[in-house]
């Protein structure tokens, strides 16, 4: 089973992950912990990723490609695991992308789970992560430009899983273990998908 967590920054698509990973045994792809351990590695691709992320902008398309694309040619394994598509993809470009990456390796993307919360609960959520991660993302300034980017960019990857019909739209105001029940009854009927 291959799924897409769906979500504005600070929606708990990192906490809702582990949570699937655990119970379902995928393989987690956080595009963001992969260029953020790049960037603090000194790498190539971690100082071009830098120049993108401390501005609160998205990665070009396709330099996101071209990490994925390393991984699945570094380990073809992972994907016979099922995978947890964790801040990826970002934009519509980008799931087109990786359909066809996906197809080349005769798999598909089984369901996207959308974590929707408030635009207020997301500020607080992302403010308080800073205070306790140090992550240098989570500054007002840049959590807003992070939101005003998503809502330009990623949203309309809402409308365009929602029409492929493989998009479970999840209330993620409440507590953790009540969007996660929410999740796993989403999950479900695909967990056998190979």
């Amino acid at each position: 089973m291959n799924i897409v967590i769906f979500g504005a920054p600070g929606s708990g698509k990192g906490t809702q992950s582990e949570r699937i990973v655990e119970k379902y045994g995928l393989y987690h792809i956080s595009t963001g912990d992969l260029l953020r351990e790049n960037i603090r590695k000194g790498t190539q691709l971690g100082k071009v990723a830098d120049t993108f992320i401390s501005k609160g902008l998205l990665i070009p398309d396709e330099l996101m490609i071209e990490v994925l694309s390393d991984l699945f040619k570094n380990d073809p394994t992972i994907l016979e695991r099922g995978v947890i598509f964790d801040g990826f993809p970002r934009t519509i470009p980008q799931a087109e992308a990786l359909a066809v990456m996906l197809g080349k390796h005769n798999t598909a993307i089984h369901a996207v789970v959308g974590l929707e919360v408030d635009e207020d609960e997301l500020v607080n959520r992302m403010l308080e992560r800073g205070k306790s991660s140090g992550r240098c993302d989570d500054n007002l300034e840049t959590i807003k430009k992070r939101l005003g980017v998503y809502h330009k960019q990623t949203a309309p990857l809402r409308d365009y899983y929602v029409k492929e019909g493989s998009y479970a739209r999840i209330d993620g105001n409440r507590k953790i273990e009540e969007i996660f029940g929410d999740i796993s009854e989403a999950l479900n009927p695909h967990k056998d998908k190979k």
